[in-house]
């Protein structure tokens, strides 16, 4: 016959958490089962009287305060989210927030979290509005192309048929220094970086001279032609695609004009069709498709993104370019890859250590809190330079694909980690996972454990359940 008891599940869980306390350790402390400890947590077995001495003697808890209260500090703070203005149409009763506390702690638990993220994610948006404002700003340009871009899941099919055309008349032509030369009478001209006095390509119309800096390699020469080329023949198919995005302000169009040219200019050097053939029958080896298309690793990764015209799909790949403290520079999304707009990424993924091998392309399988998979390829890329005691610029760029399309890329070849991936998560702010040593900052809607009794090797203490 089962020991007579109270139920005190939510009061037994918060005291737990309280104390910095997984289930297992409780149960070591109270010399009872794990389940047991669940069970009851639960509410599905009753607090016994020797349970509660066996309490109130390890953690010198005040018996008679623990068993006469259930639970009235969930209710309480309950009864405060559920004023929040954007719940004000809702009717809810006092008697029913405190059924829901006493019966349902896991999901009281649930809202909790899930109002305190909500709360500082608006708190976070009005403070990042109220210093637009004060700068004079409407908006983040570079946010607002961002979005733009992915929406469109940085395809533009139309930019890829005009240019794809371009590339075929360059090539009866002879090249892209001799179209210049006869369409456009410009001629292309390698000028010492003194002489360009900080600029990688300058227009002068009154001469008719293309000016390149010298110091640059022959992928970024072709580059910076093919760019020039779309602001000479593209303009109004590219301001028409500009236009289309209605934005707020004149940073975005600006940004969003010379994202899109810079399309075009790949676009140009990397036709649709070729590139998409060529990306399939190479499983998608970025060395092998630069060199056969006279371009640079970063230039082919980030065209890699572009490949979803409707009929014509290849993988869908997320691309980011980030710096030695973080930074993110680039960033491009063809696939479902989720990423923080705001903060530091994950320190467990390979993007931030590949610093440590440059140029060595890293590979890893990813997995999210969620259980999502990727497949993520990284390397160190470097621009600038060109001369001796010349600036050079180092960062790393990944490609990362969903874990169904990895087989088809040459780099997952013979890959040890498929069945053991790297646990990551978004941010830190947004993951929530107890156990990474590897976190900066606790996540958005955890109440921290006091180390009192337990420190974690976690930098932060939460609890998982």
């Amino acid at each position: 016959m089962e020991k007579q008891g109270v139920y005190l599940g939510p009061r037994l869980r918060r005291l737990r958490r309280d104390l910095g306390l997984t289930q297992a350790d409780m149960a070591a402390d109270l010399d009872i089962s794990p389940s047991y400890i669940a069970l009851m947590e639960r509410n599905q077995r009753p607090v016994t009287a020797e349970t509660l001495l066996r309490l109130a003697k390890a953690y010198k808890i005040d018996f008679n305060e623990f068993a006469n209260d259930a639970g009235p500090d969930l209710a309480s703070r309950l009864q405060a989210v559920v004023r929040d203005p954007i719940l004000a149409d809702i009717d809810f009763g006092s008697l029913e927030i405190t059924d829901v506390a006493h019966s349902f702690p896991g999901f009281a638990e649930a809202m909790l979290r899930l109002h305190a993220a909500y709360k500082e994610e608006q708190f976070a948006i009005a403070d990042y509005r109220q210093g637009a404002l004060e700068d004079g700003i409407a908006g983040d340009p570079v946010a607002a192309v961002r979005n733009f871009l992915s929406a469109r899941r940085n395809c533009f099919p139309l930019l890829d048929a005009t240019s794809e055309k371009l590339s075929a008349k360059i090539a009866e032509t002879g090249g892209l220094v001799a179209y210049l030369k006869t369409q456009h009478g410009l001629r292309v001209r390698r000028m010492p970086s003194d002489v360009m006095t900080g600029s990688l390509r300058r227009l002068d119309w009154h001469r008719k001279d293309l000016l390149l800096d010298e110091a640059l390699d022959v992928a970024s020469q072709n580059f910076q032609l093919a760019q020039q080329l779309a602001y000479l023949e593209f303009e109004q198919d590219i301001q028409a695609a500009v236009n289309e995005a209605k934005f707020e302000n004149d940073n975005s169009r600006r940004l969003a004009h010379r994202a899109l040219a810079a399309y075009c200019a790949a676009a140009i050097i990397m036709p649709y069709a070729a590139f998409a053939r060529a990306a399939e029958n190479r499983r998608y080896d970025i060395d092998m498709l630069s060199r056969q298309f006279g371009t640079s690793f970063e230039q082919t990764a980030h065209r890699m993104t572009t490949l979803q015209k409707p009929g014509q799909e290849r993988i869908p790949f997320f691309f980011i370019r980030v710096d030695a403290a973080g930074n993110v520079s680039k960033r491009l999304n063809s696939g479902t890859f989720p990423f923080a707009r705001h903060g530091g990424g994950c320190p467990l993924w390979s993007v931030h250590q590949v610093f440590t091998t440059p140029r060595r392309i890293v590979t890893q399988w990813l997995e999210l809190p969620d259980g999502q998979r990727f497949f993520s390829i990284a390397r160190t890329v470097t621009s600038g330079g060109g001369g001796y005691n010349m600036a050079t610029v180092e960062r790393a760029v990944a490609l990362v694909c969903e874990a169904q399309y990895a087989e088809r890329l040459v780099y997952s070849r013979n890959h040890q980690q498929a069945n053991s991936p790297t646990p990551i998560g978004i941010a830190c702010r947004l993951c929530h996972r107890t156990a990474c040593t590897s976190r900066s900052e606790p996540p958005i809607g955890r109440q921290i454990l006091a180390d009192t009794f337990r420190r974690p090797e976690a930098p932060f203490g939460f609890s998982d359940s």
